[in-house]
């Protein structure tokens, strides 16, 4: 299965010249007897491919700041919070990384100086000459009252590693049953069909050891989402788990009482043994403080390229686009971002398109059971002047197919980013 994750290259290579062919005053390349340095912020999958596009290429010198010492995929990681698989299956090791050159810098980031141009950490100050952010998400935790509070009992596991929290929380109840609430909040938020394909899979899990109580699904949205799967998923928790969820859509969740295990909500107070609460979320700290945007990173497109400064790009999910907040979208927005600023570095950057340019796909699957899925394709476009055109394509329903190609997916892209 191919991973190539930029659909029609020359038109890809103009996305991201678009406004980067000259910097204001002819700085249309950089020159120095040393390589221009790239910084990359975060080591996820809009990180990842930034920096094996820049690697492969040769003409930067590039610096990754993550955090954590592995890797650990969001995408697929609920067969292991359902306890189909173990974290194993969907951890890697950076090392490919290292040996293909890139200096790798395991410290969190404190700040952003734009006007020197350098990167804070923790211990060190790194100077850039072009800086690509892919720090992820945080959470709205003010979006539920009491829930700073309760914060280490109801883990919300959508960033790298956090699942092995909210595996413990699954565990406690297929051992001891109850109420196991699980939420799904307005969009935008990462990986939508994921508080779906969570409760499916528990509730697979449900079946299989005969675990005694109920998921209670609370959507914020009249529909699962996007909407363009909500038929499928509908059809999925109507034919196999109709014992197992109770679906309640268009119910706010208010306030959390860990002491009373109750949420107040817009239909009622709800008791629960377990729960995880899936919280909205923005982009990160940094990119506020660094004047890059409010909730959402702002961005021009298709060079994901920061309305604020012309050397900063911000891709994954903190971008603040119509494209899904997804692993493929991040992956392969990360690659072109890497063939843009090696046009700038070399003075070869595209001519800007004057028509509708294709910018990355979107695949992505929401697993009904452990071993089939639904699989939603997502093209978009977008031409000078206008709003970006999305286009779903959607499995009508799940299917075993899917369901092995997700796997195949994953392995294939896990293989491109740290192969």
């Amino acid at each position: 299965m191919s991973v190539s994750v930029i659909p029609r290259r020359r038109q890809v290579l103009q996305a991201g010249a678009v406004g980067l062919a000259v910097l204001a005053t002819g700085c249309a390349s950089v020159s120095s007897s040393a390589k221009p340095r790239v910084v990359v912020v975060g080591g996820g999958w809009g990180g990842l491919g930034a920096v094996r596009g820049l690697l492969a290429a040769g003409g930067a010198d590039v610096t990754l700041v993550e955090p954590n010492e592995g890797f650990m995929s969001c995408p697929l990681s609920a067969h292991f919070i359902a306890g189909f698989q173990p974290a194993s299956d969907f951890q890697r090791s950076y090392a490919r990384i290292d040996q293909l050159g890139a200096r790798r810098v395991r410290e969190r980031v404190t700040g952003i100086d734009r006007a020197k141009r350098e990167v804070v950490t923790t211990t060190q100050r790194l100077g850039y000459d072009f800086l690509v952010l892919s720090p992820g998400v945080e959470y709205m935790e003010d979006g539920i009252q009491g829930y700073a509070e309760a914060r280490a009992q109801l883990p919300v596991g959508f960033r790298a590693f956090e699942q092995m929290a909210v595996r413990q929380q699954v565990d406690q109840f297929l051992a001891q049953g109850g109420n196991f609430v699980i939420s799904a909040p307005k969009p935008p938020y990462r990986c939508p069909p994921a508080p779906y394909e969570r409760a499916f899979l528990i509730a697979e899990q449900m079946k299989q050891r005969g675990t005694k109580g109920k998921i209670i699904l609370i959507d914020a949205n009249p529909n699962p989402m996007p909407l363009p799967i909500a038929k499928p998923i509908l059809n999925g928790m109507k034919s196999l788990y109709a014992a197992q969820i109770e679906y309640m859509p268009e119910v706010d969740i208010r306030a959390v009482d860990m002491g009373r295990r109750q949420l107040a909500t817009s239909a009622g107070d709800i008791p629960f043994a377990h729960a995880n609460l899936i919280l909205p979320m923005r982009a990160p700290a940094m990119i506020r403080q660094a004047g890059l945007g409010e909730r959402w990173a702002a961005v021009k497109l298709p060079s994901f390229q920061s309305q604020a400064d012309e050397r900063v790009y911000v891709i994954g999910d903190s971008q603040g686009t119509p494209l899904p907040k997804s692993g493929h979208v991040a992956f392969g927005s990360g690659q072109q971002v890497a063939e843009a600023i090696l046009g700038r570095i070399t003075g070869k950057a595209a001519a800007p398109s004057a028509g509708a340019v294709d910018l990355p796909l979107g695949i992505c699957w929401a697993s009904v059971t452990h071993k089939e899925a639904i699989n939603i394709n997502v093209t978009s476009s977008v031409a000078p002047g206008e709003a970006p055109r999305l286009k779903f394509t959607v499995d009508p329903e799940h299917n075993a197919r899917s369901g092995a190609a997700a796997t195949s997916w994953g392995n294939g892209m896990w293989k491109a980013m740290l192969g």
